[in-house]
């Protein structure tokens, strides 16, 4: 019967280039991980390592082989951290940052509901539109709007979903002003906006057959809170970019408008962040994929209410 060790070995040979290196990683002499890879190709009837004096390289065989033997070891590993999660029951602190926004529509009404299923867990979450430095701040998880990935660095990313946002005003500004024609119309709007350096914001709009524009601005009203912004799109002072969940029921029952419908910005998504899956605490891992069933972009998937277990 097929020993799955030989495989593991075999992959740890690979990895750390050598029996040598693999036989202090396994804590096992290098001389019998060099006999279990020889038998292993004995068994298999190939040669999957070429040996010489320098250095170890693999044969096509081999590099076939290698491949299946690391998934067999990170499905072993899965498989280990499955077993943790049942056993081992959440507790202690979880420390959180999130957007104010998000945290008073979405992540705020879940954890109770998280709270309740795991009475051993306590929660501290920095409610707060900065950037944290996870690791010298000592955060676990932050939960993020981005339009794209790779502005994260070396930190693990857990995709919760998209967002879309729109560009709206109210009916009052747009009979002032005049509805927008074309993208370009859209200079003679006022605006607010979350910041502006040096008093000038942008917007990245995309339109009708991929058409892009980029509408340079200065906002008459800068709020780092979007709700806070939605009072003043809605008393009329300018136009803004907010969620759509920010807007849906206004648009619906006329108190905002959009725009320049066809245009609206790039969708974006919301991320949670985190430093590194090994090592996690179950109270972590379980917060995270508490976000992962209970969150798509800005939206909770089901409203329950709080039971405790």
């Amino acid at each position: 019967m097929q020993d799955l060790n030989d495989m593991l070995f075999f992959a740890e040979v690979v990895d750390r280039g050598g029996f040598a290196a693999a036989g202090r990683a396994l804590n096992l002499p290098k001389s019998r991980l060099s006999r279990r890879v020889a038998e292993l190709e004995d068994r298999l009837g190939v040669r999957l390592l070429q040996r010489t004096t320098r250095k170890l390289s693999l044969t096509q065989a081999g590099e076939v082989y290698h491949r299946h033997c690391v998934a067999m070891r990170e499905q072993a590993e899965a498989a280990d951290e499955a077993v943790a999660r049942v056993h081992d029951e959440p507790r202690g602190t979880v420390r959180i940052a999130c957007p104010v926004t998000l945290a008073q529509t979405t992540i705020g009404p879940l954890l109770p509901r998280f709270l309740a299923e795991h009475p051993q867990v306590r929660v501290d979450m920095q409610v707060s539109n900065r950037v944290v430095d996870l690791v010298q701040e000592g955060v676990d998880v932050a939960i993020r709007v981005r339009a794209n990935l790779d502005d994260s660095g070396t930190l693990v990313i857990k995709n919760l979903g998209p967002t879309h946002g729109a560009l709206v005003a109210s009916p009052q500004l747009l009979q002032r002003f005049g509805q927008p024609r074309d993208p370009e119309g859209l200079h003679h709007l006022p605006t607010v906006a979350m910041s502006a350096a040096d008093g000038r914001a942008s917007w990245h709009l995309h339109g009708p057959r991929d058409a892009r524009f980029e509408l340079q601005h200065h906002p008459v009203y800068t709020a780092d809170d979007l709700l806070t912004l939605r009072f003043a799109v809605l008393q009329g002072t300018g136009m803004a970019v907010l969620p759509d969940y920010l807007c849906a029921e206004e648009l619906r029952r006329g108190e905002l408008a959009l725009v320049l419908p066809g245009w609206e910005p790039p969708e974006a998504k919301v991320l949670a962040v985190f430093p590194s899956r090994r090592g996690m605490v179950p109270a972590v891992r379980r917060f995270l994929d508490f976000l992962g069933e209970n969150v798509v972009g800005e939206r909770i998937v089901a409203a329950r209410p709080a039971t405790a277990r």
